[in-house]
């Protein structure tokens, strides 16, 4: 099921994305804020694909491979809705990781929106919820900006500030 916004191509991703995920994943910069780090070899970079096509098999929605418009070809990200189990409860999770040169151009800020839109509108959900690392800034700032607001923290991350957890209510 693609989705089009103004200036992107939001699809279920596909085993060719492969090559993709691994180079946003396993780039360094790409991870200054995820404590586990980057992927460091193509089979961890398989691992999260399966893991992502097998939720989108179970559940129907899941990550999306992200593309601009203007060049559907070329993936500069994954992003999206998916169900994640923290605080001992499943919630939908919004999430994304964008390659280095995509960032700063309001691609994190659409992609969210649409992905709010997709869940309050066709998954019908109540709340929806995001994790970042409170260093993590400029993903604050894009969680502000569609409208989620602090709804607590999340001890996650063993010796280290909790995370911040982030909702929007339907």
């Amino acid at each position: 099921m693609q989705r089009l916004t103004s200036r992107l191509v939001l699809r279920p991703p596909t085993e060719d994305d492969l090559q993709p995920l691994f180079a946003i994943y396993g780039d360094p910069a790409t991870n200054t804020f995820n404590p586990a780090g980057p992927l460091t070899d193509i089979e961890q970079a398989r691992t999260l694909l399966i893991r992502w096509l097998r939720h989108w098999d179970g559940k129907g929605y899941g990550q999306w491979a992200i593309a601009l418009r203007v060049k559907p070809q070329r993936v500069i990200g994954f992003g999206g809705i998916d169900a994640r189990d923290y605080l001992h409860v499943e919630r939908l999770n919004l999430g994304y990781r964008f390659a280095l040169e995509a960032w700063g151009q309001g691609y994190a800020t659409e992609l969210s929106q649409a992905a709010l839109d997709f869940a309050f509108v066709e998954l019908r959900a109540p709340r929806i919820y995001a994790v970042v690392r409170p260093a993590h800034l400029a993903s604050v700032r894009v969680l502000e900006k569609i409208g989620m607001h602090r709804d607590g923290e999340l001890d996650d991350v063993p010796g280290q500030a909790p995370s911040l957890v982030f909702s929007k209510d339907s």
